[in-house]
C-alpha cells in the first residue's frame, strides 16, 4: 500500500519526481488525473509512493485547486499519509497562482498549518541560495525563463514571487542554518514566527536537500522540486524500476513541441543524425488530417529504412522558428502545435510506435492524454529529471504497451535525442 502521495503540476513533473523516488527506493507509479487513482488497481495498490500527473500548472486557479483537493482526497483514499507538492524547479507561476493557492488549499485539507518552500534541483543547476533563485550561474529573472510565453520569471527572490499567490505569511531560512544540521533547522521551523508559514528554504547542493527531508520528515505537507526527494528513504533500493516494454529495433519516435533554449540545442544536435521533419503550421491550419498522414507515412518510412534510426517531429530549431503573431482567425501556435504532435503520438502508435520521447511539458500533457495513459510504472533514468516509463496506453481502444519517456523542455544534454535510447537495451 502506498504511504507517500504526491502531486505535480505537469506530466514531465510526475515523472520527474517519481524518477527520483524509485531511485530513493520506493516503488512508484505514475496515475494520469485523479481519476486514474483506482483503489482496485494491483499497480497502485502494490505501489510505495504515487505521483498524480495533472495539467493544472498554467490552469485558471480554482481549476487547479480543484484539481490538487482532488488528487489529495484520492490518495488518502489509497492509504497515502505524506504528501508532496511537486512545482516546477523554476518555480513557474503567475503573480496569481498557482504554487501559493494550491498550496494553501492543501495545508487547509489535511489541517496543516505550515509547510516548506524548496525548489532547489542542484542537480539540474538550480539552487537557492539567500531566497533567490538561480538557473546554473544565472539569476532566475536574468535567465531564458525571464522571456517563458505561459510563466515569464521576473524575479528571482522566491518569497516576493510567492507572497502575492498565498493567504498565509511567506518567511525563509538561510543557508547557514540548513549547514547547521536538522535538529537547527527544525528549530529554526519550529519558532513561533514560522507556526503558519510557507518557508523559502535555502540549499545549494543535495546535502542540503537531505538535511531539510530530515528535519520535515513529520510534516504532512512538503512542497518543492523533485530535488528535495534525494532526502527521501524507500525500501526498496535498487530494486524498484519497471522493466522496459519494448525491445531493441522497435519503432521509435521523438517528438518535441518545446520552444526552450535546451530543446532547440537538443534538435539542432539531432538534426544532423536523425531523419527529421519541422511542423509546418499554415500546412495544418489548412490540412490537419491530411498533414498527420504524411508525417505517418514519413515515420513508417524512416523505420523501414533504418530502424535504428528513430524520427524526428519537431517545432522549432531557432528562435526564428518561433511564429511571432498568430494569423487572423488563426489557432495560436502553441495550441496547434500541443494538438498536432498528441495526435501525431496517437497515430503512431497504431502504426506500431513502441518506443516514444517527448519533449516539453505542455506537449508531453497533450500525448500522454491523446495515448489514453492511466498509469505510468517508473524505468530506467536517462538524465536527471528524465526516465524512461512504462506505459499502458490505447489510443484507438486496443491496449498497448510502450516506453514512453517525457522531457521537460529545460532538461536533458544535448544529445539526448539520439542516446536515451541507450537505456532500454
Amino acid at each position: 500500500m502506498p504511504t507517500l502521495g504526491a502531486i505535480a503540476d505537469d506530466f514531465t513533473g510526475a515523472t520527474d519526481l517519481a524518477t527520483m523516488l524509485v531511485g530513493r527506493g520506493f516503488r512508484t507509479v505514475v496515475a494520469v488525473g485523479p481519476d486514474s487513482l483506482d483503489g482496485a488497481d494491483p499497480a497502485l495498490t502494490d505501489a510505495d509512493a504515487v505521483v498524480v500527473a495533472l495539467k493544472s500548472r498554467t490552469a485558471p486557479v480554482d481549476e487547479a485547486v480543484a484539481l490538487s483537493r482532488r488528487s489529495l482526497d484520492a490518495l488518502r483514499a489509497l492509504g497515502c499519509r505524506r504528501f508532496y507538492l511537486k512545482y516546477c524547479s523554476t518555480f513557474d507561476s503567475t503573480p496569481r497562482g498557482n504554487i501559493g493557492p494550491v498550496t494553501d488549499a492543501l495545508l487547509d485539507a489535511l489541517d496543516a498549518r505550515r509547510t516548506v518552500v524548496v525548489p532547489s534541483f542542484p542537480a539540474t543547476g538550480r539552487t537557492v541560495y539567500r531566497g533567490r533563485l538561480f538557473v546554473h550561474d544565472e539569476l532566475l529573472d536574468e535567465s531564458p525563463m525571464r522571456r517563458h510565453p505561459l510563466t515569464p520569471m521576473l524575479d528571482s527572490r522566491v518569497h516576493r514571487l510567492l507572497e502575492p499567490q498565498t493567504r498565509r505569511p511567506v518567511a525563509r531560512v538561510g543557508l547557514e542554518t540548513v549547514r547547521s544540521g536538522p535538529e537547527a533547522l527544525r528549530a529554526a521551523l519550529d519558532a513561533p514566527e514560522r507556526a503558519d508559514a510557507l518557508t523559502v528554504v535555502d540549499a545549494v547542493d543535495d546535502r542540503d536537500l537531505a538535511v531539510i527531508a530530515a528535519a520535515t520528515e513529520d510534516f504532512p505537507l512538503v512542497t518543492g522540486a523533485a530535488g528535495l526527494a534525494v532526502g527521501f528513504e524507500g525500501a526498496h533500493r535498487g530494486a524498484a524500476r519497471s522493466a522496459p516494454a519494448s525491445r531493441p529495433g522497435d519503432p521509435a519516435v521523438v517528438l518535441a513541441g518545446s520552444a526552450s533554449a535546451a530543446t532547440r540545442a537538443q534538435v539542432a544536435h539531432a538534426l544532423d543524425l536523425l531523419p527529421h521533419r519541422r511542423l509546418d503550421l499554415a500546412a495544418l491550419r489548412a490540412d490537419f488530417d491530411g498533414t498527420l498522414a504524411e508525417l505517418t507515412a514519413f515515420a513508417r518510412r524512416s523505420w523501414a529504412a533504418d530502424p535504428g534510426r528513430p524520427p524526428l517531429i519537431y517545432a522549432v530549431a531557432t528562435p526564428e522558428d518561433v511564429e511571432k503573431e498568430t494569423p487572423a482567425g488563426a489557432e495560436p501556435a502553441s495550441d496547434l502545435v500541443e494538438r498536432a504532435l498528441a495526435r501525431c503520438a496517437s497515430h503512431l502508435v497504431d502504426a506500431g510506435a513502441r518506443r516514444l520521447l517527448v519533449a516539453g511539458g505542455e506537449t508531453s500533457g497533450a500525448v500522454v492524454s491523446a495515448l489514453r495513459a492511466r498509469t505510468l510504472a517508473i524505468g530506467a533514468p536517462i538524465a536527471p529529471g528524465v526516465t524512461w516509463a512504462r506505459a499502458e496506453v490505447a489510443p484507438s481502444g486496443r491496449p498497448e504497451t510502450i516506453d514512453l519517456a517525457l522531457k521537460s523542455g529545460n532538461f536533458g544534454a544535448t544529445d539526448i535525442f539520439t542516446t536515451a535510447w541507450e537505456q532500454l537495451a
